[in-house]
């Protein structure tokens, strides 16, 4: 199959976009490892995936030392990393006005330091190996802002910025580093988001999506899976929006 003999790393593997792509990448052979803080979500994915292909730990990507345990613990059981997913993602849309000090913590630990960290603890591996593969899950906030997401959207931003400067410095071992930026996408996440404010919110991006309707996670993971296979092997640094055509023409 494509990916045998292959291991993946997969943060936020217990639902939504994660969660596609574990299946997805599953399926096709590779081993995966779910980290996740959600732990029933997680083992649910490894029942549902093919049998002995998908295990799971936990990390709080909030919390310096819980990454630090994670990438340990995964080290451990496989000391051979062929890719790493940064799919895990919070967020709480609001106006930016309403954001709290602890709100504001929380999007940045979250969506931004907690792929810097893991990355960094599981880039020595690669390095070693000269070989790997890593997709950062941004988003179309990132690229071009999005109402009453504004620190996610930075946090987001970041993630881009991140993707294009590790990818200048990890080139020289053959590791390639890319960015994909969902839009709109039907995950647990945007149907949590449940406020009158948001709802609106919610109507209008379906409605200004060309596609008229919103991305699914599959596709989100068909993207993915496209950075991590050989097909992708000459291109790195690079900015994928997957968005129905959303942000077309930025």
């Amino acid at each position: 199959m494509a990916y045998d003999n292959k291991t993946f790393v997969v943060t936020g593997g217990a639902s939504g976009i994660g969660r596609a792509t574990v299946l997805l990448l599953a399926r096709a052979g590779a081993q995966i490892i779910i980290a996740d803080r959600d732990k029933k979500g997680g083992e649910a994915v490894c029942a549902e995936g093919p049998g002995g292909r998908i295990s799971f730990v936990a990390i709080d990507l909030s919390d310096a030392g819980s990454v630090a345990a994670c990438a340990a613990g995964v080290l451990a059981a496989s000391p051979r990393i062929d890719g790493l997913v940064n799919a895990a993602g919070w967020d709480k849309v609001e106006p930016f006005l309403d954001n709290t000090p602890e709100l504001i913590d929380q999007l940045i630990a979250i969506n931004l330091l907690g792929a810097i960290r893991l990355t960094q603890a599981l880039l020595p591996s690669m390095i070693a190996q000269k070989s790997g593969k890593i997709v950062n899950i941004s988003s179309d906030a990132g690229r071009v802002g999005s109402t009453g997401e504004a620190v996610y959207s930075a946090a987001k931003g970041g993630i881009i910025a991140f993707t294009k400067t590790l990818a200048r410095e990890m080139a020289r071992y053959q590791i390639n580093v890319n960015c994909v930026c969902p839009g709109p996408t039907d995950t647990p996440l945007l149907q949590s988001q449940t406020s009158e404010w948001a709802m609106k919110i919610k109507d209008g991006m379906a409605r200004a999506i060309p596609f008229r309707r919103l991305g699914t996670p599959e596709e989100m993971a068909n993207a993915i899976e496209f950075f991590l296979s050989e097909k992708s092997a000459y291109i790195t640094g690079q900015v994928l929006s997957v968005s129905g055509g959303l942000t077309m023409v930025d």
